[in-house]
Order: C-alpha cells, then structure tokens, then sequence
C-alpha cells in the first residue's frame, strides 16, 4: 500500500517496484489510447479515467493489477473474462501474464460509449 496519497498519476505509478511500472505505464498507454478525451485523475488513491463519468480505475495490488470497469463490462464481458478472477466491479490481471490488451480496449470502448447514453 502507498504510505503518501499520490497526486499524479506519474506518482502512483512511481511507487511500485520497476517491474510492476512495466505493466501499470503499458495498461495506461492502452486506456489513453482507447479514451483519448478522457481525464487522468487519482481517485480513491488510484489512477481513474474520466469521460461522461468515470470509465476506469486500476490499482497494484500483492499479485495482480486490479482492473476496475463497474459491474457492468463484467456482466457483458464475461465470456472473455472467464480466464480472470472476477468480482462484482474488478478483474484482477496476475503480474506474471501478459495484459489483454485487446480485451481492455472493448471494455473502455464500451463504458465510453455507456457514459455517453447515460
């Protein structure tokens, strides 16, 4: 856990040892790329994009990187999540895979596209 509450997204992700960067800077790349209009904020201590409402959080956690959508992409998604664990709002993605880079843009695509109809 972070001992000071990050203001940046730069600060979050400077605190975690360099091979866990590796996969928080590569996950940021993806959604920026995915939601280009959208606002990088810290938010719940973690990094979250916002477009029309929040898209995204993600956060380092022991063994994975916690990938927040909401509830709802985990419902839509769940036949491509099947190879993750899953909560109600997260999808844990283990340090030692690969991230679903693919699977990561339909999820952000979709919830900028949700926000939008909201």
């Amino acid at each position: 856990m972070i001992a000071n509450k990050p203001n940046t997204v730069d600060e979050y992700i400077a605190s975690f040892p360099k091979q866990i960067q590796v996969l928080l800077n590569q996950l940021r790349e993806v959604i920026k790329k995915t939601a280009p209009k959208a606002d990088e904020v810290i938010s719940y201590s973690m990094p979250a994009y916002k477009q029309n409402g929040i898209l995204v959080y993600f956060a380092a956690n022991k063994n994975h990187i916690g990938f927040y959508p909401t509830a709802s992409p985990i419902k839509i998604f769940k036949e491509d999540l099947s190879n993750f664990k899953t909560s109600k709002g997260a999808i844990q993605f283990p340090f030692d895979k690969p991230l679903p880079i693919t699977l990561i843009k339909k999820i952000v695509k979709f919830k900028i596209k949700q926000n939008l109809e909201k």
